[in-house]
């Protein structure tokens, strides 16, 4: 029995519906309703739901955070999975998302900073430019290594930077 939860953060997500899935059926245990899905070429499924047909296509699968975006007749969806052993991990104490918890970004060099590319309060994706560092005659794009919020810049542009110094808080 897995838990499943669409369009919560992470470290905000409710795991309430508890699925099952059989010979090409999804069930809600507790609720009348069945889906079918038959997979499409191209990443794509037809899913029927009380009699009526959605066609939905994945975007990406992130299989370390259990995730995956979903376009389900044109309405992105953002899905967490949590299997029977994520919960036998949290009863001894280690939480999943807490190992991909954002690190604030430091200077691996010392340089000067060319460009800001965030604000503070914004939404940041895994993969996401950040910040460009020039050190030894080289332009630096720095990306994000998970998905996070800015919650402080601790330099501003054309400011030289140290070995180790912090350039941007995530939470």
């Amino acid at each position: 029995m897995y838990q499943v939860s669409v369009n919560k953060r992470d470290k905000d997500a409710l795991y309430g519906w508890d699925v099952s899935a059989e010979n090409g059926r999804v069930f809600f245990p507790g609720h009348e309703e069945i889906y079918s899905c038959e997979e499409l070429p191209g990443r794509g499924f037809s899913i029927l739901y009380n009699g009526k047909s959605f066609r939905a296509y994945v975007q990406e699968v992130d299989r370390e955070r259990k995730t995956v975006k979903v376009r389900v007749n044109d309405s992105p969806f953002l899905v967490t999975i949590r299997e029977p052993v994520d919960k036998i991990l949290e009863q001894m104490g280690y939480r999943q998302q807490e190992a991909h918890r954002a690190k604030d970004l430091k200077a691996p060099m010392p340089g000067l900073v060319l460009k800001i590319m965030v604000v503070p309060g914004q939404a940041i994706s895994k993969g996401d430019a950040l910040l460009v560092l020039e050190a030894m005659k080289m332009e630096n794009v720095f990306k994000a290594d998970s998905d996070a919020v800015v919650k402080e810049i601790k330099v501003q542009e054309k400011q030289p930077v140290e070995k180790g110094q912090v350039l941007l808080v995530l939470e």
